[in-house]
């Protein structure tokens, strides 16, 4: 009987693609899905003349696999996981690799590493990014988890992954437990950012300039050749030249203003206020979300809550032109706030992520790639250990270089009733992180007048805790639950 290179659970559309990306790399699959009918239509079909398998049972799957087997899960996250991994275990030998693909919870993925290492086996869960074209062409792939189960993978996940310009994949080992899955996460939230961003710039140029939809579309291919170049700008352009077939109308015009999410956005807010990572502009595109959904109340606000009554009045060239000069500066801001919080983590769970490695991965195939990827690179190439991205030599001389425009748009905005959370939350982040004084004194007094949390000091070493009796009946009992 042929032995198969490498198992795949799941043919929905990620899953179907990616068989056919490790087939065309020159590796034989086994496949399995559950419904059988799916199997076999896509071994008659798409797969018809290629080195697949459709296995019936997980039991066949095991059996005509090559060892140690590596068997890939492309299913729903959450309780399907779960079952596949406990259905899996009493079919395999030591050393065999589960590989989880989807967009697991990270606490889930270090929950089920241990759970598989325990009996004697290997895990890995990786983050796959680039959606239906990147798993057929090519998509940047985040692997962590038991580390031995890397070489065994690494010949396929680094084959069908996207290749920057100088042929280098857009895949590497991440580090232990659910760092890949982690990874994956924060490049979802600060897509989340971008996508954001991207649609307030929009709203500016529509309703703020009264710019068309295909006017903007040349905008948006003029940006994309400079330093905006971006996948998420270049999709924009292509969507809002798109025209409705049956109203004759932009096809952005006729699509309800409600955004849905997964909660991979939400995932990286939390995990942001857990670590204590200020994420701000990753929370407010999620928040941003949350408010398009409640449609009906905002069509009722709409009649009954009065804005400024403005048109907007200057030169729209000049004015488009500092538009694109915030997005940039935003754009710093909410990766520089990713990176953050990638190292938040790494503190907290002991992972060893090399983040310029992370930028490269970032580089090709995913949502986010972006040309000033490349700069990230080079800034934590320079400095592994650079706390911020915003203290870089370029990333610094470039934020002062757009500021004044972005303080302008954000100013613009306001004036003109046109909500901009994630462009206006990403200026005060920026603001925040470069005051030397911010009145959290204020708080921390606060909270010691009425809950006798104690303070901290300017005149005093870091890490001596005060107390003051603030109405004279306190007396001098503290609590000893101090938080920064």
């Amino acid at each position: 009987m042929d032995l198969y290179d490498f198992g795949l659970i799941g043919l929905a559309v990620m899953g179907e693609n990616l068989a056919l990306n490790i087939e065309r790399h020159g590796f034989s699959l086994s496949l399995y899905n559950w419904t059988p009918q799916e199997i076999d239509a896509f071994v008659q079909g798409k797969g018809k003349g290629k080195k697949v398998h459709g296995s019936h049972s997980i039991e066949e799957l095991v059996s005509t696999l090559k060892r140690p087997r590596k068997i890939m899960l492309m299913v729903k996250a959450g309780k399907p996981v779960d079952d596949f991994i406990e259905r899996l275990i009493p079919h395999l030998d030591q050393g065999d690799v589960i590989i989880d693909g989807g967009n697991s919870h990270f606490l889930d993925t270090i929950r089920r590493v241990r759970l598989v290492e325990e009996k004697g086996l290997l895990y890995i869960g990786t983050g796959v990014s680039g959606g239906e074209e990147g798993a057929l062409n090519g998509p940047s792939i985040m692997p962590g988890g038991s580390e031995k189960a890397w070489p065994l993978v690494k010949p396929v996940f680094q084959a069908i992954a996207a290749k920057v310009e100088d042929g280098t994949p857009c895949c590497e080992w991440v580090g232990s437990d659910g760092a890949g899955h982690f990874v994956k996460m924060v490049h979802n939230g600060i897509e989340y950012g971008d996508m954001q961003m991207i649609a307030e710039s929009y709203a500016l140029l529509r309703f703020g300039l009264g710019m068309s939809p295909d006017n903007i579309a040349g905008l948006f291919d003029t940006w994309n050749a400079g330093e905006l170049d971006s996948y998420l700008i270049g999709i924009t352009r292509d969507i809002l030249k798109r025209k409705d077939e049956e109203t004759g109308k932009p096809m952005v015009d006729v699509i309800l203003d409600t955004a849905g999410q997964k909660g991979t956005g939400r995932w990286t807010s939390l995990a942001a206020l857990n670590l204590g990572a200020p994420a701000s502009t990753i929370a407010e595109a999620v928040f941003a979300r949350a408010m398009s959904s409640i449609k009906e109340e905002r069509v009722e606000a709409s009649q009954r809550l009065k804005g400024p009554d403005l048109v907007f009045q200057g030169d729209p060239k000049e004015f488009a032109e500092k538009i694109r000069q915030a997005l940039y500066a935003a754009k710093i801001c909410s990766y520089a706030q990713g990176f953050q919080l990638l190292r938040a983590a790494a503190l907290e769970y002991g992972w060893k992520l090399n983040y310029g490695q992370i930028a490269l991965m970032w580089r090709g195939g995913c949502i986010i790639r972006a040309r000033f990827l490349g700069k990230i690179k080079e800034a934590f190439d320079k400095n592994p250990d650079l706390p911020n991205l915003l203290l870089d030599n370029y990333f610094a001389s470039t934020m002062d270089q757009n500021q004044d425009a972005w303080r302008k748009t954000v100013s613009k905005a306001v004036e003109l009733g046109i909500p901009v959370p994630a462009l206006s939350s990403a200026l005060a982040f920026y603001d925040g992180y470069r005051s030397a004084v911010l009145p959290a004194g204020l708080l921390q007094a606060q909270r010691d007048y009425f809950g006798a949390h104690t303070y901290e000091r300017v005149d005093k070493p870091r890490g001596q805790y005060f107390h003051t009796n603030w109405t004279g009946k306190g007396g001098t009992t503290a609590s000893t639950s101090y938080n920064a």
